[in-house]
């Protein structure tokens, strides 16, 4: 389990840092578990943040200790993000792959697919935020302003850092909102999976080894 002082970092190093990461999530006794693929960082200052409007009771997990939960409703739909150092600094998990391995066997898809429609494919069962916390069945009641647990939640480091990492502008961001940040980091091994793949790298900021 990843401690506190593992997201203690500035956010753009916190989001690089998560990609291949396992976000593991207890349901029913059965652990099911994603491997994150996509992350976005935002701070405190970036017009893009939620952060950057004001303090508000229900934006509190993002100026409280780093390594605190925030999830909110895009769209309706429950996301999850984590604080970073700094107040108001935060990293958007934005896309995971399912992950399988002996506390998560192959049957755990079945669970993830229940949860969504039986004939979802694998591939489309984390691309995207809500999707995937729809799959980890991860709510804002449940987990909003609440630090990783072991018994029910919680990210890891299993070893699977990304050769490349490609390096792009956020997704969703309106005109004016500083859309132009090179703030989306995604494993490039999983570049097809994630929310919305980068075709054309020569568009991206950079593609880096790690």
């Amino acid at each position: 389990m990843l401690t506190s002082s593992f997201f203690d970092q500035d956010a753009i190093k916190l989001a690089k840092s998560l990609l291949g990461k396992i976000i593991r999530r207890k349901i029913q006794g059965v652990w099911l578990s994603m491997r994150i693929i996509e992350t976005e960082a935002y701070y405190l200052e970036d017009k893009a943040s939620h952060a950057s409007l004001g303090f508000t009771e229900k934006r509190k997990a993002l100026f409280m200790p780093a390594g605190t939960v925030y999830m909110y409703y895009a769209h309706g739909k429950p996301s999850m993000n984590v604080s970073a150092r700094g107040g108001g600094n935060a990293v958007l998990i934005k896309s995971g792959f399912p992950f399988f391995d002996k506390k998560s066997p192959a049957k755990t898809q079945e669970i993830m697919q229940q949860l969504h429609d039986k004939n979802r494919p694998i591939e489309k069962l984390g691309n995207g935020q809500t999707i995937m916390c729809r799959s980890l069945h991860l709510t804002v009641p449940d987990w909003d302003q609440k630090t990783f647990d072991k018994k029910m939640f919680y990210i890891e480091d299993q070893n699977l850092t990304p050769r490349n990492i490609i390096t792009a502008t956020r997704l969703g961001i309106p005109l004016g909102r500083d859309e132009h940040l090179p703030y989306r980091f995604i494993d490039a091994q999983f570049n097809q999976y994630c929310t919305k793949p980068v075709n054309n790298l020569q568009d991206t900021k950079s593609v880096t080894g790690v």
